[in-house]
């Protein structure tokens, strides 16, 4: 095997920023990308021996990550997209506890977010893999494509109402939605995917 290390890169990127977006195509690695930020944010370091990351980190401070995987799943009806966004919460409200007054998926994100800032005195990485999946499996569709922008517009509309609790923030996609509130309301998300020091981080040039 051949492995091309951008850890360097990895590394510019979550000292000099906090919240990022990145689009590249298919198959040029955003997932890839997404679980080596996850195991530097988990404090792993020694799945980094060897690699430049390895060198340059020298705390390996141990973060909570919320991680939401949009791409392995078929998007074809109202009640798909939720579920998996349930199924989520779920999951990150086992480890982070929940709260019965918090309805819908903004409400308990933020909530997830806040209590597990709470819970472990670190701040949340929150990386979300493919998150325009959804709506392009659903172009042509103008009723699901409408209910599903709705859906995720709370969802990461919630994220900028939790800065505080915050300490950094990745979506990859193909596409960069305009209709959609990620980039209205989280005006602080910093898009790197044609700036020249992160042109290789995903992918060959």
């Amino acid at each position: 095997y051949c492995y091309v290390d951008k850890t360097a890169q990895i590394y510019q990127l979550v000292k000099t920023g906090k919240y990022y977006f990145l689009s590249r195509p298919r198959r040029f690695g955003k997932s890839l990308l997404i679980s080596t930020l996850e195991a530097y944010f988990q404090g792993k370091k020694e799945l980094f021996h060897g690699l430049a990351m390895e060198a340059l980190e020298k705390e390996w401070t141990t973060y909570p990550v919320l991680h939401l995987d949009l791409n392995a799943q078929k998007y074809d009806t109202p009640e798909a997209l939720i579920h998996v966004l349930e199924e989520n919460l779920q999951y990150w409200e086992s480890l982070y506890g929940a709260s019965e007054s918090e309805i819908g998926v903004a409400r308990r994100i933020n909530g997830v977010i806040r209590r597990a800032a709470e819970k472990t005195g670190k701040n949340v990485v929150v990386l979300v893999d493919e998150y325009d999946k959804p709506m392009l499996q659903v172009i042509g569709n103008e009723a699901l494509l409408i209910e599903y922008r709705n859906t995720l517009k709370a969802f990461y509309g919630a994220l900028k109402s939790m800065d505080a609790y915050l300490r950094f923030a990745l979506l990859t996609g193909v596409t960069k939605f305009s209709k959609i509130s990620v980039f209205s309301d989280l005006n602080n998300l910093e898009d790197i995917s044609l700036q020249q020091a992160y042109n290789n981080l995903c992918g060959i040039t």
